[in-house]
């Protein structure tokens, strides 16, 4: 079996889809205590850090299309983390008393997975490893 896993091992699409898919699977564990998805917590933890930021922002940090941004921020309008409002054409995203008493939760989570994957793979390695793939994500996007 793991000379069929080897097979791939030099395909990019293939690797980094592998590595998306253990990490999600971690990161949903480490956000369960919370009840939501590691992209909710994702966009509470930079709407509390950015109060009034753009919908275009928030893509652009999250690396997300625009729609999908509208409806990850509808759902946690929808649930009370979030409020939009309305500035001439700009809409503004600001988090709610209930978001800023998640966030040292949501933080937690983070530096939760942060550490489970570092043990499995080293802090040094995961620092790299991060930064590498971020980078290439950059140039790709381009």
């Amino acid at each position: 079996m793991a000379s069929d896993k080897a097979t791939y091992c030099r395909c990019l699409y293939y690797s980094a889809n592998a590595l998306a898919r253990i990490l999600t699977k971690m990161a949903e564990e480490e956000f369960a205590p919370v009840g939501l998805a590691p992209s909710y917590g994702f966009l509470l933890m930079n709407v509390n850090a950015h109060p009034g930021i753009q919908p275009t922002e928030v893509a652009d940090h999250m690396m997300l299309a625009a729609s999908t941004v509208t409806r990850l921020v509808e759902k946690m309008e929808d649930e009370g983390y979030l409020k939009r409002e309305r500035e001439g054409k700009a809409i503004h995203i600001y988090p709610t008393a209930k978001s800023k008493r998640l966030d040292p939760k949501i933080k937690a989570c983070w530096r939760n997975l942060f550490a489970r994957y570092s043990e499995l793979l080293g802090k040094d390695e995961s620092q790299k490893l991060t930064q590498d793939i971020f980078s290439a994500a950059l140039t790709l996007e381009t």
